[in-house]
């Protein structure tokens, strides 16, 4: 039944796309070039709109049953609603962030989805109490709009969400997890459906109705497969969204280094660093799916991996991290602190 919602997810993405970007030439919801853009012409950009109508017609298929399916749902549609004002009406930071805080305070206190306890390598259980709500909050706010910052490419965010959430199934299948996993199998097939339109050259954006859908689903069901369990594993879902998380921590890096606000936008994200040194279009979106496959499967052997040794890759994964960002120039062209060091040791 399982396979028959995914199918049903992915063609009804086939078929809403095309009809989506007719309704977006038809009630202006486009996206202009601009100097931070790297397409040149007008492009519809409500695309998000048919992977949440596949998502909901794959669901409805199979209802996979959980407490927290009602809240999940309900803010999801919220999430929705406010990328599609920001992307008709371009609405302010501060409006969006409201609206993401709604849709989060919506899973938090009426789907009850919290962060409660972990439990520490010989230390025992740590219990957050009233800062589990606060602390799961800032969780899906956080990967909501990492999610969003990276969709500047064709296909990029479309691709790098379908890898995690692939990733999310395998660890929620590996864990018998029966929900998350049907969950985010179906909305990673309704986006690989509008991938087919999306990808370069793309034919439509998922807009922020698109990337704060996606984003607010990873990041839920990321938090409701690994919630309240030891440590270690809550580094899990961190390693699955390395893309994302990893772009966002280094552009507050960024900002901060060149005293802007960490809400500023810029043009030295991941993907801009990638085409500024030489890659094309799709050579730079491959490769960030490449990487964002690296970290799912880094994600499925940490969860394998005894204590010292998923201590041992973690270590070795935020080295690598570093060399590539420094090289890159992800946080700035100055930014070399490692490889300083390294020519420092070689002399």
């Amino acid at each position: 039944m399982l396979f028959i919602a995914m199918s049903v997810a992915f063609i009804a993405a086939i078929i809403l796309t095309p009809l989506v970007i007719k309704l977006a030439y038809r009630i202006g919801a486009v996206d202009r070039p601009n100097y931070r853009k790297v397409h040149a012409r007008i492009m519809p950009r409500i695309g998000g709109l048919a992977i949440f109508g596949a998502f909901i017609i794959g669901y409805a298929i199979l209802l996979p049953k959980d407490e927290h399916a009602v809240g999940i749902l309900v803010g999801a549609a919220l999430i929705v609603l406010i990328g599609f004002l920001d992307d008709m009406l371009e609405i302010t930071a501060k409006a969006k962030l409201s609206g993401q805080l709604v849709a989060a305070l919506v899973v938090v206190l009426w789907g009850g989805l919290q962060i409660e306890f972990i439990n520490l390598p010989f230390i025992g259980q740590l219990d957050f109490g009233y800062l589990s709500i606060p602390i799961t909050i800032i969780w899906i706010i956080g990967i909501t709009n990492a999610i969003n910052l990276i969709d500047g490419l064709d296909g990029l965010a479309a691709g790098v969400s379908t890898i995690a959430l692939i990733a999310i199934t395998v660890m929620a299948a590996l864990m018998g997890d029966f929900f998350v996993a049907a969950t985010a199998s179906i909305l990673a097939a309704s986006s690989l459906g509008f991938l087919i339109f999306n990808f370069h050259p793309a034919k439509i954006f998922m807009g922020d109705t698109g990337s704060l859908f996606l984003g607010f689903m990873i990041s839920v069901l990321a938090l409701l497969g690994f919630k309240n369990v030891a440590v270690v594993s809550l580094v899990i879902p961190i390693i699955m969204l390395g893309v994302p998380i990893s772009d966002t921590f280094f552009a507050i890096v960024r900002r901060v280094r060149m005293k802007q606000s960490i809400t500023a936008a810029d043009k030295s994200h991941l993907h801009h660093c990638l085409l500024r040194v030489g890659f094309s279009h799709r050579q730079a979106v491959l490769t960030i799916y490449g990487i964002a496959i690296l970290f799912g499967a880094a994600a499925v052997l940490f969860s394998q991996a005894t204590v010292w040794g998923a201590l041992l890759l973690i270590f070795v994964m935020l080295i690598v991290i570093e060399l590539f960002v420094e090289l890159i120039g992800l946080a700035g062209a100055n930014y070399r602190p490692l490889l300083n060091l390294v020519r420092m040791i070689g002399k």
